[in-house]
């Protein structure tokens, strides 16, 4: 068809519709809503510690010093925070950073 193989019409298209998902996206890999989503914590207290699960009675897996940022959820239950490696944190003790967009 046109001179052009059947296999190079097949890639042409696959390219083609990628190129138009891409656009209708904003310019972002479909997807990628969540990568523009940035959620920090900044530590308020002396010695933080972060617990296996969200309460007080959970075991304490580590601790943060004060002022240690860590990537976080927007997920909070019984006032903890859940951080980016499923750990958790009391809410009491931390403050969102400048450049966070979770609540």
């Amino acid at each position: 068809m046109f001179g052009v193989p059947v296999r190079g019409m097949i890639v042409i298209g696959v390219l083609g519709v990628a190129g138009v998902m891409y656009a209708a996206n904003g310019g972002k890999p479909m997807g990628s809503e969540k990568g523009s989503e940035i959620c920090k914590i900044t530590v308020t207290a002396d010695i933080l510690n972060v617990r296996s699960g969200p309460g007080d009675m959970q075991p304490i897996v580590s601790t943060m010093p004060r002022d240690a940022v860590s990537e976080a959820q927007d997920r909070v239950e019984n006032g903890y925070r859940m951080l980016s490696d499923r750990r958790w944190v009391s809410q009491s003790f931390v403050a969102l950073t400048s450049d966070s967009t979770c609540k």
